[in-house]
Order: C-alpha cells, then sequence, then structure tokens
C-alpha cells in the first residue's frame, strides 16, 4: 500500500469516489491515519510499541486527510470504525476557521448596497443581477437593443463596495450613458451643455486694422475693401498686435479666431462654433466652402462671395467612425448651420489640396450629401506640384485661375457611380488599338477565327456530349495562345489526374507522342531531351489549382486561387472544367437557376476585373433519343443562364457514324458572341490528330468530305 503515497491527489480524487470499498479494509484506514509507524499485518487489536496515544499525526496524513474527508464522517461510515483499539483518530472533522467579525459586518454591508443598486439599475431597465461588483460587464442597452446584431454595446461597472454603478452605450447611433448610487440619492445626471458665451467688438476689445496687418494682406494679394467687408480687425495681446477673424451670424458677433503673423491660431472660448462668412450664404442655393479664412477672403477677390471657411481646420485623416450629428462635436459647426446648408443644391469643396485637405473635404462631403458636393482640383504648379489652396493661386496666377478652377469643380466621386469621361482614356486606347487585343487574339485557326476570337475580359462557356474532346480541345487553343502572343494559364481540371493533363499538353507542345502506344501509330514518341524542355515549359505556362482535401472545391475557393495565380504568375486565362466537379453551396429557399446566375457573375466579374478570359466547361444534360447531332447550349445541366450571361457560347461536336463522315473532323459550333468585333455565329471545322492531340484546319466540310469517299 506504500504507493499511494506517490500517488498523485486526482488519483486520490478517484479513490476517493469508491471509499465505501476501500474503507472496509482496515489496513487501508490505518496506512492511511497512522502512516509514521507501522502496521502490523496480524489481526491484533494491540497498539504498536512505537505509538504513543498523543502523538500527532504527521504531514502526510494531513496532506491526505482532506482528499479522503471533504466533510464530516457519519457515524454509520467505514471512518468511524475502530482499528487496533485506535479510538481517538477514527473520526475525522473540520478545524473551524476563525472569523473576523469587521470582515463579515462588511461583506454585509456590501451584499445590502447591491441589493438596493441592482433594483435601482432594473428601475432603469438594466438587469445587473449576474454582474459582479468590481469589474465591467457587457449587456443588451434597453434604450437601443444593440441594434439588429443584438450587440451587448452596454457597458456596466459597478463598484467594488457595491455603492455605485455607471453605464456606457458604445453603438454610435445610441451613446446611453449614467450612472446611480445605493444611497437613495437622484442618479447621476448627463454633464450639461456649457453656456454659449457673449461677446462683442467692445467686450473683446477690437480695433481696425493697423498699416502693418493691412501690409500684410497685400502681399497676400487681399484688398483694403475686402477686409473691411468682412470685418477682419485685430487685437493687442500683451505687445503684439494678432489678426481678429470676426464670426458673425444675421448681424450678430458671435465668436472670434485669431491668427498671430506666425501662422499661430487660437479662439475665443465657449462661443458658438459656426462657418466664418456664414452670412454670405444665407440666401445662396450654391455654395463654396474652403479651409481657411484667408482663402474665403481670396474667393472674394476672384469674384465669390457665397463662400464660407470651416472654423476649425482640417483634420490629420478620414475617420472611421460614423457619428451621428447630435454628437459630431469635431463638424458641431455644420449641425449650427443646418438651415443655411439644408438650402444648398449644389456645394463646392475647395479645401486644400494636401492630405489633411483631402480628409477634411471627405468628411464634409459625407455629411453634406456626396450627391450635392463638388469638389475642386487645383491646377499645377509645375510638373511634379499642384497648387495648395486658393490663396497661394491667387497670389501666383491672378483671379480669374481662381475663378477657373472653382467653375471646373468635378461631381464629388460616389461610389459606383461614373460619368462616361472617367473612362475616355480607356476608350481613346480601344480606338488606337494600344493594347494589341482590342479584336480579339486568333485562335490559331483560320477557320475559327471567322466566328471566335479571345478576348481578355470575357467568359467562354464549352459543352458538348460526353467524348466530344471539349477538354482536349481547349488544351490545343491554349498552346496556340502561349505560342502566338505567350499567355500563362490557370487550370482547373477537376477531371484530369495531373501525369495524365501533362501528358496530353506536352504531347501537343512537341508535337509528338508520349508514349510508344496503338495511340500513337507509327510516329516516334518524344525523346528526353524533348521531355525535359516540355517539362520546364509546362512549369512556365501553366498553374495548377487543385483542392488536396477530401470534400470539392466551391467557386469562390477556385477564384481566390485564381486571383492568386494573376498575382504571383499574371496569368490571362483561366480554364474551369467543369461545373458538376464543383461544390454547389446553396441555401434552401435558392433554387438552382438562381445559384448559376450568382456563380456565373462572380466569374464574369472575376474576368472583367483581372482582364482574364475564362473558359468554364459544363456538361450537357441526358439527351433523350438523341440522333448523334450536336447539342445547344440550352441543353446543358443546371440552367439556361449558362447561355444567357455567357460573352460566347461553344459546343464541340464529334462525328461518331462512318457512314455520317469522317471521325477525325471536328465541328466547332460557335452558338453566342455577344461582341461582334470579336466574331459571329457559325460553324467551324477542324481535323483531329489521334497521336499527338493537335488539330488543324480542315478546308472541307463533312459533306464534301463524304462526297469524296463515294
Amino acid at each position: 500500500m506504500r504507493f499511494l503515497l506517490r500517488l498523485p491527489q486526482a488519483h486520490l480524487r478517484k479513490l476517493s469516489c469508491s471509499m465505501s470499498v476501500l474503507m472496509g479494509s482496515k489496513q487501508f484506514l490505518e496506512f492511511c491515519l497512522l502512516p509514521s509507524f507501522a502496521v502490523s499485518s496480524s489481526s491484533s487489536s494491540s497498539p504498536s510499541p512505537s505509538y504513543s496515544p498523543g502523538r500527532q499525526l504527521s504531514s502526510v496524513s494531513r496532506r491526505i486527510r482532506p482528499v479522503l474527508a471533504s466533510r464530516p464522517v457519519s457515524k454509520n461510515s467505514p471512518f468511524h470504525q475502530r482499528t487496533n483499539g485506535l479510538s481517538s483518530y477514527t473520526s475525522i472533522s473540520r478545524v473551524p476557521t476563525p472569523v473576523d467579525p469587521e470582515e463579515e459586518a462588511d461583506k454585509r454591508g456590501v451584499s445590502s448596497k447591491l441589493v438596493t443598486l441592482r433594483r435601482k439599475l432594473a428601475e432603469q431597465g438594466i438587469d445587473a443581477q449576474n454582474c459582479p461588483p468590481g469589474q465591467y460587464s457587457g449587456l443588451i442597452c434597453p434604450t437601443c437593443g444593440g441594434g439588429d446584431s443584438l450587440e451587448k454595446s452596454l457597458s456596466l461597472f459597478i463598484a467594488s463596495d457595491g455603492s455605485s454603478a455607471t453605464w456606457n452605450c458604445f453603438r454610435g447611433k445610441c451613446g446611453l450613458k449614467g450612472g446611480v448610487k445605493a444611497d437613495g440619492r437622484l442618479p447621476f445626471a448627463e454633464p450639461k451643455e456649457k453656456v454659449e458665451k457673449k461677446v462683442t467688438v467692445e467686450s473683446l476689445e477690437l480695433e481696425p486694422l493697423c498699416d502693418e496687418i493691412q501690409e500684410y494682406f497685400a502681399a497676400r494679394a487681399i484688398s483694403g475693401k475686402t477686409l473691411e467687408r468682412n470685418r477682419v480687425m485685430q487685437k493687442r495681446i500683451g505687445d503684439q498686435i494678432v489678426i481678429a477673424f470676426t464670426y458673425w451670424q444675421r448681424g450678430e458677433l458671435v465668436s472670434c479666431k485669431y491668427r498671430y503673423l506666425t501662422k499661430k491660431f487660437f479662439q475665443e472660448r465657449d462661443t458658438r462654433r459656426i462657418f466664418y462668412g456664414l452670412d454670405d450664404i444665407e440666401k445662396a442655393s450654391e455654395i463654396i466652402i474652403v479651409e481657411g479664412e484667408i482663402d474665403k477672403l481670396a474667393m472674394e477677390e476672384a469674384g465669390f462671395r457665397n463662400c464660407v471657411s470651416v472654423p476649425d481646420g482640417a483634420p490629420a485623416s478620414v475617420s472611421s467612425k460614423e457619428t451621428p450629428p447630435e454628437k459630431d462635436t469635431k463638424y458641431k459647426f455644420l449641425w449650427n448651420c443646418n438651415d443655411y446648408l439644408k438650402k444648398a443644391s449644389r456645394i463646392v469643396i475647395a479645401t486644400d489640396g494636401d492630405g489633411p485637405g483631402q480628409a477634411l473635404g471627405e468628411e464634409l462631403a459625407r455629411r453634406l450629401g456626396k450627391e450635392r458636393c463638388w469638389r475642386v482640383i487645383w491646377p499645377k504648379k509645375n510638373e511634379e506640384e499642384h497648387f495648395k489652396d486658393a490663396n497661394e493661386l491667387l497670389m501666383s496666377e491672378g483671379p480669374h485661375l481662381v475663378k477657373e478652377a472653382i467653375l471646373n469643380a468635378e461631381p464629388y466621386p460616389i461610389q459606383g457611380l461614373f460619368a462616361f469621361k472617367d473612362f475616355f482614356d480607356e476608350i481613346d486606347a480601344f480606338y488606337h488599338r494600344t493594347h494589341g487585343y482590342e479584336y480579339g487574339v486568333s485562335t490559331g485557326w483560320k477557320t475559327l477565327d471567322n466566328f471566335y476570337s479571345v478576348v481578355p475580359g470575357e467568359l467562354t462557356v464549352v459543352t458538348g456530349v460526353p467524348n466530344s474532346g471539349k477538354s482536349e480541345w481547349i488544351d490545343a487553343l491554349l498552346c496556340n495562345l502561349n505560342h502566338s502572343v505567350g499567355w500563362k494559364f490557370a487550370l482547373c481540371s477537376m477531371e484530369n489526374k495531373v501525369r495524365d493533363h501533362g501528358r496530353k499538353l506536352l504531347e501537343k507542345h512537341v508535337q509528338k507522342p508520349f508514349f510508344d502506344a496503338n495511340y500513337g501509330r507509327a510516329v516516334q514518341r518524344m525523346n528526353v531531351e524533348e521531355l525535359e524542355e516540355g517539362k520546364e515549359w509546362l512549369n512556365d505556362t501553366f498553374s495548377l489549382i487543385r483542392c488536396e482535401m477530401d470534400s470539392l472545391p466551391n467557386i469562390e475557393w477556385v477564384l481566390e486561387r485564381a486571383k492568386a495565380a494573376v498575382l504571383r504568375y499574371g496569368i490571362r486565362g483561366l480554364v474551369i472544367d467543369p461545373y458538376n466537379e464543383l461544390d454547389h453551396q446553396r441555401t434552401t429557399r435558392q433554387t438552382e437557376t438562381e445559384y448559376v446566375s450568382q456563380m456565373l457573375t462572380k466569374i464574369k466579374r472575376f474576368s472583367q476585373h483581372h482582364s482574364c478570359h475564362v473558359w468554364f466547361v459544363a456538361h450537357p444534360k441526358q439527351l433523350q433519343q438523341w440522333d448523334g447531332s450536336a447539342p445547344n447550349l440550352y441543353d446543358i445541366s443546371g440552367s439556361a443562364h449558362f447561355i444567357n450571361k455567357c460573352d460566347n457560347g461553344i459546343v464541340i461536336h464529334r462525328n461518331r457514324d462512318e457512314k455520317a463522315g469522317p471521325l477525325d473532323l471536328v465541328q466547332i459550333c460557335v452558338r453566342k458572341v455577344r461582341n461582334k468585333v470579336a466574331g459571329q455565329i457559325g460553324d467551324a471545322y477542324l481535323c483531329y490528330d489521334r497521336a499527338t492531340g493537335l488539330y488543324s484546319d480542315s478546308p472541307e466540310t463533312p459533306e464534301m468530305r463524304l462526297n469524296k469517299r463515294h
């Protein structure tokens, strides 16, 4: 039994679960309770000579005791049985822990406060029953309910002594704040809004401009008449004179902003925040917003009085938060001037051309509504720089260029909304055939080029009955494109083993069979040198998209890898072969027609965005009473969207009846061409070489070759 002393406590706990069995052994009881003396193997009831009744239990027994006796032992328990006459150690109980009366009183006080506090929180609609004191808890806000996502946006903090609680909802559209105390006093009041300070010219000790300040403005092309109309004044601070830009609203002075000649600014505190020059736009339907007071004066020199300036300059960057108007303290001047702004149908944003200025323009446009905003692009100063703002342009080029810049303001960009002029460069390149692929790339077969050519950014759906050579023809087309224009491709071919697909491509590239097999006839197979050269070509030309997991890939997975291949290897074409090998995950309420439509839309967006041609192979449905003729695109299994959404639709058909025509003749049926520049509907015929997998132009139709045979 000595091995039990070395067991971990976890094992001893397992033993305690079956204690009623173990306690039946008095040797086990003696061992656990009296490890300091040897337990006799005999049934004698006399104590060992080495034991004395007053002796304390060893440290080992004290370690084991809490495990074996987690609560007082019943008299009926095997623990209560006398063994070896040791009556003083047959019952084990816990020793009471000393209690501090003051600590117990504090605990009762905290508990009483918590009960009161939680009741008051419940009156506010906040359930805090499971919120422990001394830490923050996330809850559903009683005001906004967490929005559509049921977010736990309310942060509740209960003081560790249970005396108070505060809460704050972090959802931007809510912002609930408050607090409550347990001592019976009213909930914490929201901080009161600051009282606006009333100011006058006299109280601010403003005075007319001195000659020095007027000369400063004259150097910046601002006339005395403009300064007088805008009531620009000055203020003496110590031994310095600062410029005072006075802010008026309906004839009342509401604020003032000061500028040292060193371009250091400060404003009157606790005054109303409005646009500078606000009264100039009171009845205007078209207004101009600039970044600084001097720019507002420069606009007036160029003939525009319907101009205002923001009071606080520009932010460092665009904020990522969506802040509600009533909490939007940084741009409070917008909401204070809303009665003026809502009348404007056209707002020209003429902020500075630097980063902060553009950020300010974005912040203004997103609050005012981009649909009624235009933006000014300042003209170039030289080959590398643009003019920064209105005053710099006025000083350098005069008022006529400032006016021209305002009149040429462009609509503020709205995501997804464009003007045709945004694409004029692309249209010009298309007209002059700058890229060289405007008519499409030749397939390598003259008879087929009359009907079909490969245009970057288009989707071609290829179908045909099984064993018609759909994949073989696409492989041959890819080889032709690589040899003629050097395109690279990604292959998601799920029906082919890699080695078999590699063999087919190598045969077309080397133009020799891979094996000395029956299909090769008398043609000599490729040698080792040709194989090694072909392997390098394979690796340089093709990337493989293959799912090594047990599950099938879905279209999103395939397109993500294709995008990576575009960026990493510069592919210009993608083959997905075939449709029925993909994992088609759709919701229970989504029909296959709806699913196919969405899938083809995703493929087309990928194709257009990456200027990559996509060939998508789809098998036809089971044809009843098939007569051997070529199927059409509406026979594709799944949906008519295969023909509706594709740019090009091709059916590959091979004759299987010698009486109907030669077996090596392949019919390429072009059944849809959206882009008339790239082709037209019609049939082309190619001869298939079974030994090398190559296709070549056939000058004869099946009927002509059949007539020759007869």
